[in-house]
């Protein structure tokens, strides 16, 4: 077991694991750690806590020191030089024609290096424009293509809920999420319905995912003939409710009649697979593939 902090350099950014060499640190403290990008600045978000070697990836860079009033000034600096940098390049891009949109800007702590995040169709040839940006910056210049999803990250909003956007607010990373997580969820596939703000499909999809697919383990496929526990009834399965663990089934009853009614998945049992085929939606799936990422 090692002794370790866990460290954000970004809100709702992923956490990194540092070694505190013995130092008190505590969460919520600002620290100076070393990376492979060089000298920054974070703060605490996972206070020491002992986890397994596999669990970490070596070698486990120390914890250079609890940031000082002086640390705090010059990435206050870094921030305020970030703006003006950000007007900068923004003007050098119209001037070059370039057909790329500008996200965001970040000065490195030591401000060895500028790197300017954006989005773009396609490839897009900026050596020119790197060339301006560092004689004007005097210092090393790397612009990183981003995605949607990463750019919404990074500007922020309010998702479809009214609440600020998971990813900008505590999602420290981006999982997969699927279209076949929306359909056993029983939500609307419509496109406009299921999509963020970034235009692919909601983070949430996936927090509620791995409950739903036990839920529906448990439960008759759409079309089986089951029997219903403790009665001589039998019936169609015509719809499932993961949530609630039900199923909806059709019986016949003795004058001939059809009764469809929602039954505890626990009350019925499989005696035939597949009786009743199952109706495919008619929708445009390939539409629909657009919003996975």
């Amino acid at each position: 077991m090692i002794k370790v902090v866990g460290i954000r350099f970004k809100k709702a950014g992923k956490i990194y694991y540092f070694d505190p060499d013995k130092k008190w640190i505590n969460e919520g403290d600002f620290v100076i750690v070393e990376t492979i990008r060089g000298i920054e600045y974070g703060q605490v978000v996972v206070g020491p806590k002992m986890v397994k070697e596999d669990d970490i990836i070596s070698p486990l860079k120390k914890v250079l020191r609890l940031a000082t009033e002086e640390d705090i000034r010059i990435n206050q600096e870094n921030k305020e030089k970030e703006k003006d940098a950000f007007n900068l390049c923004f003007k050098k891009i119209e001037e070059h024609g370039l057909e790329m949109k500008l996200v965001d800007i970040e000065y490195t702590f030591d401000n060895n290096k500028v790197i300017f995040y954006f989005t773009a169709d396609g490839r897009i040839d900026f050596r020119e424009l790197v060339k301006d940006l560092a004689s004007i910056f005097r210092t090393r210049i790397e612009l990183r293509q981003i995605g949607v999803r990463d750019e919404a990250k990074m500007i922020g909003g309010l998702g479809p809920c009214g609440r600020p956007m998971c990813c900008s607010s505590f999602l420290g990373e981006f999982y997969p999420v699927s279209i076949k997580m929306a359909k056993e969820q029983k939500l609307s596939l419509n496109p406009a319905k299921i999509s963020g703000i970034c235009s692919r499909l909601m983070c949430c999809l996936n927090y509620e995912h791995q409950v739903y697919e036990e839920n529906i383990r448990e439960l008759p496929d759409v079309g089986d003939r089951v029997s219903i526990i403790g009665s001589n009834r039998t019936g169609i399965v015509l719809d499932i409710n993961p949530l609630f663990k039900t199923a909806r089934v059709s019986t016949n009853k003795p004058d001939g009649t059809v009764e469809i009614e929602d039954i505890d998945g626990s009350s019925l049992k499989v005696v035939e697979e597949g009786v009743l085929k199952q109706r495919h939606d008619d929708l445009n799936l390939d539409e629909l593939k657009e919003l996975e990422d």
